[in-house]
């Protein structure tokens, strides 16, 4: 990977291309995870979308790279980065919800910017310029606007707090990871590996959650409509999201690519309002912030 900062302008657009796309998919996972959450336990719900990305990553590996490459791939590694990037954070963020509420959840995801730049710089690639400092600002004025209309006043502080920020961390730094940690991996192997390491890991914990007397998913209650929600949230919202995900970091570092993490509520709220919920200008005018810091933190005049 080319050091941070450093990429072409075409390569450049292609990453803001990729990242805002996967956030775009991403975005479409929430409305379908509220008809699957009430049914199925977290731990059963993670290894369920896990699951049904690897069943998509797999193949198209299998298909673009051979059977060879994929078993000569560091499958231990890649199910430790896997779990610390979709596994933990999952978890994390599941925990710190339950404890506070959507709203400090939502404001603590906007410091997934200043955690991705201060990873790049600590692993020294990258220099904080004045554009750089300024886009960060604006995006995280602006995540903060789309994700919790400002509402700072709401935020709950405590172990709460502490599992949403911990949560940024993992999914921030195991994305990062996937890239650098992996370098004779493709695209398409390093999304793959993770999230088949991930359902891995995720069956055995979900194994000693039932043997311990866990609950389980409420099959009844799932009909064609949950099934469906599945299918978005597996495949759409962590497979295909994921590997684009992964291609945007790939081409201009885990820095740049956080600032676009601030953007998903905003396309939440496209998503919710094409389905008849009313627009929200705090969320536009939020999103319009963070596009404004995207574009001046990669300025390169």
């Amino acid at each position: 990977m080319p050091p941070a900062g450093t990429a072409t302008p075409d390569r450049r657009l292609q990453a803001n291309a990729l990242c805002a796309a996967s956030m775009m998919v991403w975005a479409a996972g929430l409305p379908a995870a509220d008809l699957l959450i009430p049914h199925v336990p977290a731990v059963w719900l993670s290894l369920m979308r896990n699951v049904l990305a690897a069943g998509l990553l797999l193949p198209l590996w299998w298909a673009f790279e051979g059977g060879r490459r994929m078993l000569r791939a560091p499958w231990l590694l890649g199910a430790a980065l896997g779990w610390i990037t979709l596994g933990l954070a999952s978890i994390l963020t599941i925990i710190a919800q339950d404890l506070t509420d959507a709203v400090t959840v939502a404001v603590f995801s906007a410091s997934s910017p200043v955690v991705g730049l201060a990873i790049e710089v600590v692993a020294g690639r990258r220099r904080i310029s004045a554009a750089v400092l300024a886009g960060l600002v604006l995006t995280l004025a602006g995540g903060l606007m789309a994700s919790a209309a400002g509402a700072l006043t709401a935020v709950t502080l405590g172990i709460g707090a502490l599992a949403a920020f911990a949560a940024v961390v993992c999914y921030t730094l195991g994305s990062s990871l996937t890239v650098t940690a992996l370098p004779g991996q493709s695209d398409i192997g390093r999304a793959a590996l993770t999230i088949a390491g991930a359902a891995a890991i995720g069956a055995g914990l979900t194994l000693a959650w039932h043997l311990g007397g866990g609950a389980g998913p409420d099959w009844a209650a799932l009909g064609r409509a949950e099934f469906g929600a599945l299918l978005v949230y597996g495949v759409g919202a962590i497979g295909i999201s994921q590997l684009l995900w992964i291609m945007g970091v790939s081409r201009f570092g885990i820095g740049m690519a956080s600032f676009h993490l601030n953007a998903a509520p905003f396309y939440v709220m496209l998503i919710l309002f094409a389905l008849g919920e009313p627009w929200n200008w705090t969320q536009a005018a939020g999103a319009a912030v963070v596009a404004l810091g995207v574009l001046i933190a990669q300025d390169r005049r």
